[in-house]
Formats: structure tokens, C-alpha cells, sequence
């Protein structure tokens, strides 16, 4: 079997997956004969702030093809290397050529599927940050995509949502939440946050994702402010056709050589490390029925823990138009009157708004403390601007009905939320005049 490892953008040495690969190869040598290879990105792109994740992909095709030719292969990534293949794929096979795909698993490790908070904290900053970049400074191009809720993982969630299936590379998500203190930063709390590896949100590793389409319509409900508002009804609910094998791996953080989820295995702790004797167990899976197998006892292996579980709530605001709505405030209701003050203390880990798609913010919210809810029953307020003059919004609410909270917020799992307004035309935009008031109409619009 060739076994490609591909290492993350930022990363200038092989060294990265530490003793991974020897391990890998001593503990399946009666079984498998695997051949080890490395294509390492940064060789075949700069980090210059123009690159995008499409240039890597291709950057990643034209190495490949040079290395394995058409041979099938199987690859371990870490950190960013999953969303570039991900995106390889969805380039070079899409979903009606997936079964012509030579790549036969895809091992993800820490992927930032999802994004990472960190990457908002800008260039400089995070590429000293030694558990993301390796001390390298990285492209703005990938940083953007990296920030939570762009529009480019956006786009490949989606696409992975409506495409994935078993008929091509068998997916896998290894991810850890323990956090290294040889990488936290005291000037970014981020680093040590809750449900993380102290880069990426296990949250937003995982690849079992929702997709809730909050759409306008004409009706009105009673909003919290005892004001008539308008009605956001779920017209629709979604996920991937396929589940993903996903699990939190313990004790595992980012990188480092004493947690890391692939920096501290060595030949000698192999056979005690459960990423690699996870990793193993993939690298052995040949059929869907396998996979689901193995799938299934890595969702139980993961829901043994007493950490604290978080989920994530990515929010995109747009109209009936397609524009998006860039001046909004966003509230989470609760409780069986829908208030904003009934969640349990704690209940939010963080909020960020994405710096370049400004219709955009995600919420990271405490799992447990969501799901005490009174009733069972959540909601969100959107309060957009303009909501007065030639174009504008109404205010509108969403309410969850009973114990819908499990439903649409799950712990370790994000959920993609597009609500979408309607965009409201004042009827002094444009207005016909008989002949008999031919003239100056001014005062018309000055009213």
C-alpha cells in the first residue's frame, strides 16, 4: 500500500508526523507492505498571501501525479491538509467520479474542517503561535479560508454534504481536545479552550455536520420585547448523506512531542498510543460495511469522556435577493416564552464575526448547558439594519418547537445556519405619475 503523507501548509520539514510513519509501517510489516511517501505543499507553493486552497489542491495533483502516477494510495493529513484534499477531490472527482478515484482512505488528523479561531488573530500573530504554523508565518489567502465561517469552507461543507458518499475514499476524523501548556499563549486564551486541542474545536473538526435554512415568511409571532415581528420558519433541515468515522482521541492535543496527536508517537509507544492503533484499524477497513462498523465503535469510544462538550453555531445572514446582510445584531432565545436570559450561566464559550464575510458569526456554546434548556426549546432573534427607508429588514424570530434543542445542536458537531430575509422595497422607489402631475417630483422623495 502507498501511504502518502501530506503535510500541512506552513510546515518545512518531514519531521512533523515525528516517528508516525516508522510506527506505522512496524505494526502492519506482517500484513500490509506499505510505502512510505511525503509530499510536503510548501515545496510546491510559497506562502504568499495571494494562494488560495484551490492552488494547493492543484499543487497537490501535479505532485502526486509525479510521485504515484495513477497508483491507488492511501493519506494521513494533519491540521489544513484535510481541507486540501478535500477540496483535491472535489476538483479532480467530483461526485460522479468518485468511484475513479485512486485514493482509497483519507486519515484526517486535528483537521481544521470547519476552520480554527486562531486564524482571525492575523499573519504575524499566528504564525508565532508554534502549535498552528511551526513558527512560520502563513498566506492571507489560507488564513481567510481558515477563519470561522468563511465562504470558502462554506462552499466545500456543502458540497461534502450533498456529495459524500462510500463510493470513493473512506473518510476518517481523529481529533483531541487536551490542551499542551508548552503552547499556550497568554496573550490568547484561545489556546486553552474549552473542547479544543488548543488549535481546533473538536466541533470543528468533525465532519458530521448540520445545515438549518431559516427562511422568512408572512407570517408574525410575538417576539420577546412584547413587539409583533416576523417568522422565521425551518424549511429545511439537513445533513450528509453518510456518516463519517469520528473520534475524540484522548489525551491528544494539536502538536508537541509530549500531547500531540501525531508528534508524541514513537516506535517504542506505538503499540500504547490509541491514535495509532485507531489509525491501524482504518488503514485495514476495505468495504462500507467495514467502515460503518468501525464508525459506530468510534462514536462510542468518543462518548466515554467527562470533558466538557461544546458545539458550534455558524450563522450567515442574506435576503431574498442573494445580498448578504452585513449590519445585524443575533440573540438566542430560550425557554417556553423565548427569552434571551433563561440559558444556564456559562452557556457561551465565545462569539466571533468573520472579518471579511461580515454576514457572518459563529457562536461556540457549551453542549451540556444547551441541553437543560426549560422545555427543550431554543430560539435566535435577528435584528438587521437598515430596518427603516427605501430598502430595509424586518426583525425576525425562530422558534424551535419542544425538545427540537437535540435535534439542531448537537455536542462535538457544528451546525450551519442560513437565514435568509426578505428584502423590503418601499413603494416611493418607483411609482407611476398620471400626465397631470408631469413636473418636478422632489418633494417625493424628500418625504
Amino acid at each position: 500500500m502507498e501511504l502518502v503523507f501530506v503535510h500541512g501548509w506552513g510546515v518545512t520539514h518531514t519531521d512533523t508526523y515525528a516517528q508516525l510513519p516508522q510506527a506505522l509501517a512496524k505494526l502492519l510489516e506482517d500484513e500490509i507492505n506499505l510505502s512510505i511517501r511525503h509530499i510536503h505543499l510548501g515545496r510546491y507553493i510559497s506562502f504568499d498571501d495571494e494562494v488560495r486552497l484551490n492552488d494547493i489542491a492543484k499543487a497537490f495533483d501535479d505532485a502526486r501525479t509525479e510521485l504515484l502516477n495513477d497508483k491507488p494510495f492511501a493519506v494521513i493529513t494533519h491540521s489544513t491538509g484535510a481541507p486540501i484534499m478535500r477540496q483535491w477531490l472535489q476538483m479532480f472527482f467530483a461526485s460522479d467520479r468518485l468511484d475513479q478515484c485512486p485514493m482509497t482512505h483519507l486519515i484526517m488528523l486535528a483537521p481544521a474542517n470547519h476552520g480554527s479561531a486562531l486564524a482571525q488573530l492575523g499573519k504575524s500573530r499566528v504564525g508565532r503561535i508554534k502549535s498552528f504554523f511551526a513558527g512560520v508565518e502563513p498566506g492571507q489567502g489560507i488564513l481567510d479560508w481558515l477563519e470561522l465561517g468563511s465562504d470558502g469552507q462554506n462552499d466545500l461543507n456543502l458540497y461534502w454534504q450533498e456529495h459524500f458518499s462510500l463510493d470513493g475514499p473512506l473518510p476518517f476524523v481523529l481529533t483531541g481536545e487536551a490542551i499542551d501548556g508548552e503552547f499556550y499563549d497568554y496573550l490568547n486564551s484561545y489556546t486553552a479552550e474549552t473542547g479544543s486541542d488548543g488549535v481546533v474545536r473538536v466541533a470543528s473538526a468533525n465532519l458530521n455536520f448540520s445545515r438549518l435554512l431559516l427562511a422568512e415568511t408572512a407570517h408574525t409571532c410575538d417576539g420577546f420585547d412584547n413587539r409583533r415581528i416576523s417568522s422565521l420558519k425551518l424549511s429545511k433541515h439537513s445533513k450528509p448523506r453518510q456518516q463519517t468515522a469520528f473520534e475524540v482521541i484522548k489525551n491528544a492535543s494539536h502538536s508537541g512531542t509530549n500531547k500531540g496527536i501525531m508528534g508524541s508517537v514513537t516506535v517504542r509507544n506505538a503499540k500504547n498510543k490509541p491514535v495509532v492503533q485507531r489509525i491501524v484499524q482504518c488503514l485495514r477497513v476495505t468495504n462500507p460495511k467495514q467502515y460503518r462498523q468501525l464508525s459506530d465503535e468510534m462514536s462510542q469510544a468518543s462518548l466515554i469522556r467527562r470533558k466538557p462538550r461544546a458545539c458550534m453555531l455558524v450563522v450567515r445572514v442574506s435576503d431574498d435577493t442573494g445580498l448578504p446582510v452585513e449590519d445585524f445584531d443575533i440573540l438566542l432565545l430560550s425557554g417556553p416564552h423565548f427569552v434571551p436570559g433563561e440559558f444556564k450561566k456559562g452557556f457561551m464559550l465565545d462569539t466571533q464575526c468573520n472579518q471579511n464575510n461580515k454576514n457572518v458569526v459563529t457562536f461556540y456554546l457549551d453542549a451540556s448547558k444547551l441541553a437543560k434548556v426549560n422545555e427543550g426549546k431554543i430560539g435566535l432573534r435577528v435584528d438587521p439594519r437598515p430596518n427603516s427607508g427605501m430598502c430595509y429588514y424586518h426583525s425576525a424570530e425562530f422558534h424551535s418547537d419542544a425538545e427540537q434543542v437535540h435535534q439542531l445542536l448537537q455536542a462535538d458537531q457544528t451546525t450551519m445556519v442560513d437565514i435568509i430575509l426578505k428584502r423590503q422595497i418601499s413603494s416611493r422607489v418607483f411609482s407611476l405619475v398620471p400626465p397631470e402631475q408631469e413636473g418636478d417630483f422632489a418633494h417625493l422623495v424628500e418625504e
